[in-house]
């Protein structure tokens, strides 16, 4: 009975890749229908809206302890929720879904390089080779096959951008792991949904929203309902179920979903350097997040 438990647990980071991975080619698609400030607002207050009232009185309880620390829920809403969703929106504008959806799952190699910024740990030589190899990967796939198309910056905006988004959110995971908040993982999320909605004010007024239509409709709905809440939902039950070290690794199903989603609901090319980059990419994640499974099971041997 408890391994068809764990068996069934195996679905919770399943689902919730897919979910996300979903969201990339759903972000590409509303490109064309919705600006990035709007899409991005739209999301956060649907979720806040659906939120409220099941959270407002868990909120009101724990009210004292968002009050400690609500600078550091207000930073990690800005790199979390604004600065990498807006850039992500942004990149959706000059590349494609699969190329974000590979370049999503360098998460865990930009990870290790902030945490070298602002933890001062310093990977062992298996996390360096990880991420050399990572790296040889995606400059594959950005390149196209062709070491001159690396040259030709403009032609990578997109890639760029998405690049910048991925090592923004990387602080996200590293301050919450440094801060280690004593709130209610839903109360925490619901706090950094209203900062993220009042980052966004200036942005609206500034520029100005789009407004709600047939084609972009459902693309808000999908993203502030499931990217925003079943999504993490199901992420924080697998990690309760595995443990950390075993969910983070479903992140490596990213860019195979979101390609195939791609390819069938976009019309997305897939080129034989699409095949050889992703795998140099999931090959140099899986290398750097096994070496430090293993170190942890040395420390615990030795500890026993």
């Amino acid at each position: 009975m408890q391994n068809r438990s764990a068996q069934f647990a195996l679905l919770f980071p399943v689902a919730a890749v897919f979910i996300w991975s979903l969201n990339i080619a759903v972000t590409r698609y509303a490109a064309d229908f919705i600006s990035p400030v709007s899409i991005s607002f739209y999301r956060w207050l649907v979720a806040f809206v659906l939120l409220t009232p099941f959270l407002v009185m868990p909120f009101w309880r724990h009210r004292a302890l968002v009050l400690q620390c609500w600078k550091q829920l207000a930073l990690l809403s800005a790199f979390g929720m604004v600065l990498y969703q807006g850039l992500a929106y942004s990149a959706a504008h000059y590349t494609t879904a699969i190329h974000m959806g590979l370049i999503n799952a360098l998460t865990p190699v930009f990870t290790i390089a902030v945490s070298v910024l602002l933890l001062k740990e310093w990977p062992n030589r298996y996390a360096a080779v990880g991420c050399f190899i990572s790296l040889c990967g995606l400059l594959l796939v950005i390149a196209q096959g062709q070491q001159a198309n690396l040259l030709d910056l403009g032609s990578h905006a997109g890639d760029l951008i998405m690049l910048a988004a991925v090592f923004l959110y990387a602080f996200y995971g590293i301050l919450l792991k440094k801060w280690q908040l004593q709130l209610p993982l839903f109360v925490s999320l619901y706090v950094q949904i209203i900062f993220a909605l009042l980052y966004h004010l200036p942005f609206v007024l500034w520029l100005g929203l789009d407004g709600i239509n047939m084609q972009n409709a459902s693309s808000v709905i999908y993203a502030g309902i499931f990217a925003s809440i079943f999504a993490p939902l199901l992420w924080m039950m697998a990690v309760q179920h595995l443990g950390p070290s075993r969910t983070s690794i479903f992140m490596n199903l990213m860019p195979v979903f979101t390609a195939l989603i791609a390819y069938f609901w976009l019309a997305e090319t897939w080129g034989i350097y699409h095949t050889l980059g992703t795998g140099l990419t999931i090959l140099g994640v899986l290398l750097a997040q096994r070496s430090n499974q293993l170190r942890k099971n040395i420390v615990n041997l030795a500890e026993k």
